[in-house]
Order: structure tokens, then C-alpha cells, then sequence
């Protein structure tokens, strides 16, 4: 967590992903938290294949990467596992640029979706008292990269909800068309349920745009609200990204959950 001085949640004005990304960090003190780290998995938000913003920009996890290598000598992995059931996430990755960034910048990318997992119990948990998780997410330092948009199921997506790219579809495909169609009936509490497992160390979030209609489609915020977010505690950071869109997080589940 960032020192007493610190703000929770950083926003910053939007010039470019570098500069942005570095200012917003750096005020909420992440070059201390970043210093020992051996291992960082980059999470973007690659539901589909289609371009920002969508999905999360490889312009913004470029600098979320260099702005770790410049704070840290942790090896450092981008990871996904997308929920769209026509394709596979390597897909996503190709026609998104991130193959292309992974061969610049000399790391791996990940498929979530295929990866070997440990199951994790607890019995507090409504939907699911045992979850699957790929194994690489409790040995690394999880980044989360959001995008600001509405979500239908949701209300928005954020941090938390970007986690679910951490749900095998061979456990979590069920009676649906969405890889991960088993947290749709029942969607805060799920989110709430997988938080509980793992939640993100660090959160950035593009705000540069948002979509305020739904995730995959619809309205682009006008004016775009132009904005990078950034902090440690994925709540207040999704709390922070619901207001930007107009809406009351106290009225939104997952969020409202002390």
C-alpha cells in the first residue's frame, strides 16, 4: 500500500502512455513497491479481438512494462485468457499487436485460458467455495489493465471484473456461449468470490476514452474522459472509474462491499 501521503487512487490527465502511465505511478509511490519484485504478470483486458477501446491498448501495457524494467529486475510475463468462444486468446493477441510487442520487448505471453492451475477452497465463498486458477497467478505480482467501460452484467468493467480472465473455460464454461459464462447469473458476487482468491497488486487503468453504453460496443464517452488511473486497492480504483462514467458505486454490488 502507498505511504499515508500518498493517494489511494491516482488520476492523471492524459498526454501519452508514457508520460501518463509514469506520472500516475510514481504518485502512488509504485517505484518502492516495484524495487524487489521477481516476478510480474501484466494483465490487459482482451475479452474479443477488437481494438481499443474495447480492449485495452498495447500502447498503455508497453509502458506499463517499461515503467516496471525501469523500477524493477523482475522477469515479467503479459497474460490473458479472452471470453469470446470463436477464437483463442492467441488470436487476440496477433491481431491486437501483442505478439509483435512481446517479439520488441523480449518477453512471454501467456494463454490463461490453457494453463496449468491449482484449486484453492473457501468455504465463505457463494458461487464458488473451490476455484481453479492458473498457478502462475499466486507466484507473480499481478498488474491489472483495465479499460473504463459499462458492462451489462457488471455495470462496469475494472480491475476486479478483469480478473476473470484468470477463470479456465474448462471450468468455467457453462451452459453458455462465453468462456466463462459460469459468472453470469450471478456476476457481483462472483467477481466478489474471485477477488476473495486473487486480486490484483496493482492497478492501471486507460481511461483515456470509456465506453459508457456496454464492453463490447456502443457509445464512446464524449468528450473522451481522457484520464490514467493507477493504485493498489482495485476497489477504490473501480470505485473511482464508476464515477467517471456517471455512475454511483454505492449502487453497483461488487463495489459497494466493504
Amino acid at each position: 500500500m502507498p505511504p499515508a501521503e500518498q493517494p489511494a487512487v491516482a488520476e492523471v490527465e492524459f498526454t501519452d502512455f508514457t508520460q501518463s502511465v509514469r506520472q500516475a505511478l510514481d504518485t502512488i509511490g509504485a517505484p518502492v513497491a516495484l524495487a524487489d519484485l521477481k516476478k510480474v504478470l501484466v494483465k490487459p483486458n482482451l475479452v474479443v479481438a477488437k481494438p481499443p477501446p474495447i480492449t485495452t491498448p498495447v500502447e498503455c501495457v508497453r509502458a506499463v512494462v517499461e515503467y516496471v524494467r525501469s523500477h524493477s529486475a523482475a522477469s515479467i510475463v503479459i497474460a490473458e485468457g479472452c471470453g469470446a468462444a470463436e477464437y483463442d486468446t492467441e488470436k487476440v493477441f496477433a491481431d491486437l499487436g501483442y505478439v509483435e510487442l512481446a517479439r520488441q520487448v523480449g518477453l512471454k505471453l501467456i494463454n490463461l485460458n490453457t494453463a496449468a492451475t491449482v484449486t484453492l477452497r473457501n468455504s465463505a465463498c457463494e458461487i464458488f467455495p473451490e476455484f481453479h486458477i492458473p498457478a502462475i497467478a499466486m507466484d507473480h505480482y499481478i498488474i491489472s489493465v483495465p479499460v473504463l467501460k459499462a458492462h451489462s452484467f457488471s455495470a462496469i468493467t475494472g480491475s476486479m471484473k478483469n480478473m476473470m480472465g484468470f477463470a479456465p473455460p474448462r471450468h468455467y464454461q457453462q451452459g453458455g456461449h462465453w468462456k466463462k459464462s459460469a459468472f453470469h447469473a450471478h456476476m457481483h458476487q462472483a467477481i466478489l468470490d474471485l477477488n476473495s482468491y486473487r486480486r490484483a497488486d496493482l492497478s492501471v487503468m486507460d481511461a483515456t476514452v470509456g465506453l459508457c453504453d456496454y464492453h463490447l460496443g456502443g457509445r464512446q464517452c464524449s468528450p473522451p474522459v481522457g484520464k490514467i488511473l493507477a493504485s493498489f486497492d482495485p476497489k477504490l480504483l473501480d470505485r473511482r472509474a464508476a464515477e467517471l462514467l456517471g455512475m454511483h458505486w454505492s449502487q453497483i454490488p461488487h463495489l459497494a462491499e466493504k
